[in-house]
């Protein structure tokens, strides 16, 4: 039986008459059974390969290139995360892939050049919007810091999280890659995490006077930030060294001056206060009693006779602090004379 292959419509015809004429009805049950099993096992075939290359993370390490990337991923929060959740192509892009492993064969993923992998809509399906698939996904609809730096400042995830592979948790000094020039500076806080001071508690991120007091105060102010649980004590938490080499300060409630810590220590730039700066504030001091005497004759400095943090004066510490240079006197007398 020969068939003409110039023409496919006269072949097909002839094997159609073939099947009519020379074979019984048999035969043709056992070759329609046979195309329908080649026909079923093509498509089941077909789909665990789109399935396999598609929702399987091991396709993606079938390139050498995403080896190290692979086994930063296994290790990393995201390893119950299918790749293609996160990382999203289109079939060209897809194909160009392709082509470019198979006629190139690069050594090394290509520079990124700042191009942004995964835009921030695909994190927020999970961080925001509550995917019920990734329920344990930690929620940032409350968080001071995504809303200044995603929302208002309209920063990419990723400039954050996973600009080193797969590390999803920022390492603790990464702030200073946009925030240039500030560096900490004063003993025992050189190198410390960004987010050891910066807190997701205060609408402008700065440090509020508890979060300094996490080191530099008691354990039940260290037990009250924990208990709140904001992301800044979750993932940057001072270690147990660092408290206990901090220098422990009392604030009394009834203080005088409440403000902020920063408004006297500037970890940026100076730590420990240059005291003469009390004076850019409280302007006509030297006018008041003997401030005067003590400050331009004596040359004493305000924190000789105001102790820092509890600043006022009383009949206690003038028995203690004035009596080192004359006879006890009053602290109104001081003010009033």
């Amino acid at each position: 039986m020969k068939f003409s292959m110039l023409n496919p419509f006269r072949w097909f015809k002839k094997f159609h008459a073939w099947l009519e004429e020379g074979m019984s009805f048999k035969g043709k049950v056992i070759i329609a059974v046979l195309l329908l099993v080649i026909t079923a096992g093509s498509g089941v075939v077909a789909f665990r390969f789109y399935d396999f290359t598609q929702n399987n993370p091991k396709f993606c390490v079938s390139c050498h290139l995403m080896k190290q990337a692979f086994e930063a991923w296994e290790t990393s929060e995201h390893k119950n995360v299918n790749c293609h959740e996160c990382h999203h192509l289109t079939v060209p892009e897809m194909n160009n892939l392709l082509i470019s492993f198979v006629l190139h064969r690069p050594t090394r993923v290509p520079e990124r050049h700042g191009k942004i992998i995964v835009p921030w809509r695909y994190c927020l399906k999970c961080h925001w919007e509550k995917d019920e698939r990734y329920a344990k996904a930690p929620m940032i609809n409350k968080s001071n810091l995504h809303a200044k730096h995603v929302f208002m400042e309209q920063k990419e995830c990723s400039q954050c999280h996973g600009y080193i592979v797969h590390k999803f948790t920022p390492e603790e000094r990464f702030c200073v890659r946009c925030h240039q020039n500030k560096e900490v500076h004063g003993a025992g806080m050189v190198g410390l995490a960004c987010l050891n001071c910066h807190t997701d508690r205060t609408k402008d991120l700065r440090p509020g006077r508890k979060k300094c007091l996490f080191c530099h105060g008691g354990e039940e102010v260290r037990k009250e930030l924990i208990a709140d649980g904001s992301m800044d004590v979750k993932h940057y938490q001072p270690g147990t060294e660092t408290v206990k080499k901090a220098i422990k300060i009392n604030v009394p409630s009834d203080a005088p001056m409440q403000f902020f810590c920063y408004e006297c220590h500037k970890p940026h730039k100076l730590v420990r206060p240059d005291w003469g700066n009390c004076l850019s504030c409280h302007r006509n001091v030297p006018e008041v009693g003997k401030h005067n005497l003590h400050i331009q004759v004596v040359g004493m400095k305000c924190k000789d006779c105001h102790k820092p943090h509890r600043w006022r004066v009383t009949e206690e510490s003038a028995k203690k602090d004035c009596v080192k240079c004359h006879e006890y006197r009053e602290p109104k007398r001081f003010i009033a004379s």
